[in-house]
Formats: C-alpha cells, sequence, structure tokens
C-alpha cells in the first residue's frame, strides 16, 4: 500500500467547527495534516479563536459565524485574497438551542427550530454558494450527521429532523453542482460520540453509556473512528461516494434486539 493512499499530499482544505481537541473537526484535521494536507481553520468566534491559540498554533485561522451572511461573505473575500483553490471542505457546525431543557417534540418553538434549521442545515448549503469559485472542480465536501434520523430519542430534542434536512441537502447540492462543477457532498453520521458538544445535550450520558451495552463490542464509537471516515470522504479515494450518509455506529444499528438486553429490560422488579 503507498504511504500516501489517501492522496492527500499537498491539498488544500477548509476546515469548520474546531471546538477542541476533542471535536470530530480537529481529528480529522490531523489526519489531513499527518498525511500531508494543508489545513485552513474556520472558527465561529474571535473568542473560540483565543481559545485554540495553543492548539492550532501557528496554523491559518479565521473567524465566521455562519448565522450572519455578512460574516460568510467577508470570509469569501478573505479566502478569495488568500489566492488557493481547496480540494475539501469539512462542514462539523451544528447548535440547538436547549437552554430550557429537553420538551416533548411538539413543543418546539419557531425560533429554536429555525435557528438550528439555519445554523446546522442551511449553513452547509450558504457556505457551498459563497465558496464555490475556490474549490478545484473535484472538490469533496463533507458535513456531520447522525447515525439514524428515525429513532425518535427524547434527549436528542428537535435536531434529528433538522440531520435529516441536512442530509438530503447532500443530493440537491451535488446536483446542483453537477451544472458546473464534479464537486461532490457527502455526511458522515456516527453514533453517540464523547465529545465536549454532546456533552451538554441533556440526557445524553445516559444514552451513550446505553449505546456501549447495545453495540456488539461493548465500546462506543470514538471520535477518532468518525475522524477516519470523514478524511477517507475528503479524499480523491472516496472518488465514487456521491450524495451519500455513511453511518459509523459500530453495529448498533444491529443489536437493539439483543438476548442480554432483552431480558435485563424483561426483569420483573425486585
Amino acid at each position: 500500500m503507498p504511504a500516501d493512499f489517501l492522496q492527500l499530499t499537498g491539498k488544500n482544505f477548509l476546515v469548520f467547527g474546531v471546538a477542541n481537541k476533542k471535536s470530530v473537526a480537529w481529528q480529522t484535521a490531523k489526519i489531513l495534516e499527518d498525511s500531508g494536507a494543508n489545513v485552513v481553520y474556520v472558527v465561529r468566534s474571535e473568542k473560540r479563536k483565543e481559545s485554540l491559540r495553543r492548539l492550532l498554533a501557528d496554523r491559518p485561522v479565521y473567524v465566521c459565524d455562519v448565522e450572519h451572511d455578512d460574516q460568510i461573505a467577508h470570509l469569501a473575500e478573505e479566502l478569495t485574497q488568500r489566492g488557493d483553490l481547496y480540494d475539501g471542505l469539512l462542514h462539523s457546525i451544528a447548535f440547538a438551542d436547549y437552554q430550557d431543557g429537553i420538551k416533548p417534540f411538539h413543543e418546539t418553538t419557531k425560533k429554536q427550530f429555525l435557528q438550528a434549521v439555519d445554523i446546522s442545515c442551511f449553513s452547509l448549503v450558504q457556505l457551498a454558494n459563497a465558496l464555490k469559485d475556490l474549490f478545484v472542480p473535484t472538490a469533496s465536501v463533507v458535513t456531520v450527521s447522525i447515525s439514524t434520523t428515525r429513532m425518535a430519542s427524547e434527549n436528542y430534542g428537535f435536531m434529528a429532523p433538522i440531520k435529516a434536512a441536512l442530509e438530503s441537502s447532500l443530493t440537491f447540492l451535488t446536483k446542483s453542482f453537477s451544472s458546473f462543477s464534479q464537486v461532490r457532498f457527502n455526511a458522515v453520521s456516527p453514533s453517540l460520540l464523547k465529545t465536549s458538544a454532546s456533552a451538554g445535550i441533556p440526557g445524553y450520558v445516559d444514552a451513550y453509556l446505553y449505546a456501549e451495552q447495545v453495540i456488539p463490542r461493548g465500546q462506543a464509537v470514538e471520535t477518532a473512528e468518525a475522524a477516519s471516515t470523514a478524511a477517507f470522504l475528503l479524499s480523491p479515494r472516496s472518488s465514487g461516494i456521491v450524495a451519500q450518509s455513511v453511518v459509523v455506529d459500530a453495529g448498533m444499528s444491529i443489536n437493539y434486539f439483543d438476548n442480554q438486553i432483552i431480558r435485563k429490560v424483561m426483569k420483573p422488579p425486585s
């Protein structure tokens, strides 16, 4: 196997959404860098940029809060002035307002839902449009979704329908981009991860521990596993994968009816 199996040496990538060293975005970026790629980072705020000063060291870092159209336009200008073309983009951006706790889905407010759609889903469309002239013709755009949008988990609130919209957008973005390029859009869709973002979701820890019981190997998916898949999707080696959501759940979806779990649930109360 060649040393540069992923064929990433010398290629340029944009990575959005690094929060800390536990982030899918950071661990993906490290794989890209270790494979010889050049990575430009985009973070949400100046405060976040400062908090990442040591982690990102002398790497190029730009600021863009995707909730604001003018900041996206400004980022496009800054990157254009930089003069590089990009072989791929990682979109690891999501936000949901859970400050009032998790409520039944039908009690979701319009403000909560639309803000989450804007940041977690529409930002991919908007960034793709704003940066389209900076992509090489065969660029790969990868976003981060979830392993299933059909499991009505109360603790995930209203985000699953928004991730479903994000995954649907992959199809339409690929189709519309096909009129002038071969840029492709895909998602890496991991099951529960131990990240700082997930830690802020009420009830997430219990769900994570349950996932470890359901997964056949008895161990939850590691962030590095999701990152490795994302790096592969960003690479030319995945050129035949288009408008897909690649599930990384270590087999959780095949094991909900494990005999041991059934016995625990059906055990009469003592």
